[in-house]
């Protein structure tokens, strides 16, 4: 499948104040090491044998699972969704250097090396693994997340195709599940329509207006095609920001920590919809 090249705008970044208070630990049936983010009154130590009810599966950015920002987001959605958030590492331990994204040297990056190491092709098995997994620890309901490079794989997890592996299976509401309940999908790189075509589940899309990866032939396609297909959607448009902004939280950029805490704020809202109702 061709991709588009990573671009330079998907790479700055800057961190959001505070500690992340989660931990690393495994997951069993997956390899991926993975950072996980604990509810009020669901401590890691008892979490394997009573897990929450509600799960969120968060497919990290170009920073990749260590990214603090990402942690932050993890620890946020945990504590205001009353969720376990699940941060698998998908670049199999790889991440790019700070120093170099840091000084905006995008050309001592080698970003085609990245991008191939790191294809859909490559991960979208992980990807699947790690949902099939959360699925199986006993949440009742699971989320996913996806930021820029995760955008693409939570729509994926969102397709029809895993609906029907779960053979019709159904919530207490009759809504269709399959490896995930619902998705939450911000400035996704690397989608195309046919992602889009086959979604099945409750969709959030948070689309900065200026964008060139989920581009305006695919914000109306994805209006189009998931109204014909009835699928619950939610559309946040986020006027003046561009592509990246909701995790990197620039405050030199006007609008951006706006953008990052209304688009925090919308997800949340969105997961206590599906995931705990």
């Amino acid at each position: 499948m061709a991709t588009n090249p990573i671009q330079p705008c998907c790479l700055r970044a800057f961190p959001w104040d505070g500690t992340p208070t989660g931990s690393e630990t495994t997951l069993a049936g997956v390899s991926n090491p993975v950072y996980m983010a604990y509810p009020p009154g669901f401590p890691a130590a008892t979490a394997s044998s009573s897990p929450s009810r509600a799960a969120i599966l968060i497919v990290h950015d170009l920073f990749g699972w260590r990214y603090p920002n990402v942690r932050l987001l993890a620890d946020a959605y945990a504590a205001e969704v009353g969720a376990t958030v699940y941060v698998p590492d998908f670049f199999g331990g790889e991440s790019l250097p700070a120093e170099l994204i840091e000084a905006g040297k995008w050309a001592e990056l080698d970003l085609p090396s990245f991008t191939k190491r790191n294809s859909r092709a490559v991960r979208d098995p992980e990807i699947v693994a790690c949902a099939r997994a959360i699925r199986a620890v006993g949440h009742e309901r699971v989320g996913a997340a996806g930021f820029c490079y995760g955008g693409w794989a939570v729509m994926r997890l969102a397709s029809g195709e895993f609906v029907e592996e779960e053979k019709g299976g159904e919530d207490s509401h009759g809504r269709k599940r399959g490896l995930v309940d619902c998705v939450t999908a911000g400035h996704p790189t690397w989608l195309t329509k046919e992602d889009i075509d086959k979604v099945e589940v409750p969709v959030q899309m948070l689309a900065p207006e200026i964008d060139n990866q989920y581009t305006q032939e695919l914000k109306l396609h994805t209006f189009t095609e998931l109204q014909k297909k009835g699928v619950p959607f939610d559309y946040q448009h986020f006027p003046g920001v561009e592509h990246g902004c909701f995790v990197r939280g620039n405050r030199d950029r006007k609008g951006e920590r706006e953008a990052m805490a209304r688009a925090k704020d919308s997800a949340v809202a969105w997961f206590k919809q599906w995931l705990q109702d």
